[in-house]
């Protein structure tokens, strides 16, 4: 074989196996997300991402308690696809708005956990906002 076959061999190997993470790291994703809506019926969820060119991607869930106390705080953050969710325990337990003030949330210590929180709670404000409507949102009903 030529040079440039193995190099297109290689190129697909490569790219089979990045899939294989890819499609790794959104089955636990999918698993930790099912884990929190299964165990906890009321509240709100919140998710949050900040991409890393050169540094550590993270993934900040925020789940609140309808009076808006944080039960759970799971960051995820490295930069290949074993990374796996951490609960942060110094954050649970707090209300919502102690949260936002927190210094390690205004970005004094790990900027990006603090930029992935503050866009959780940003979903977690949207939900709050949206009006409760009776029924399942998105059905519409058929006309006799």
């Amino acid at each position: 074989m030529a040079m440039w076959q193995w190099g297109l061999l290689a190129l697909g190997i490569l790219w089979a196996l990045q899939s294989l993470g890819v499609w790794y790291q959104m089955r636990h994703y999918s698993d930790v997300m099912k884990g929190i809506t299964s165990n906890y019926n009321d509240g709100f969820v919140g998710a949050g991402n900040v991409r890393g060119r050169f540094g550590k991607g993270v993934i900040v869930l925020i789940l609140v308690t309808p009076d808006l106390v944080v039960q759970r705080f799971l960051v995820m953050s490295g930069r290949s696809v074993f990374a796996k969710f951490k609960r942060r325990e110094e954050f649970e337990g707090i209300s919502l708005s102690a949260l936002r003030t927190d210094p390690v949330m205004t970005g004094l210590g790990e900027p990006n956990i603090a930029k992935a929180a503050e866009r959780a709670i940003e979903q977690i404000d949207k939900a709050r906002a949206e009006p409760k409507r009776p029924g399942l949102i998105g059905i519409k009903p058929v006309n006799a």
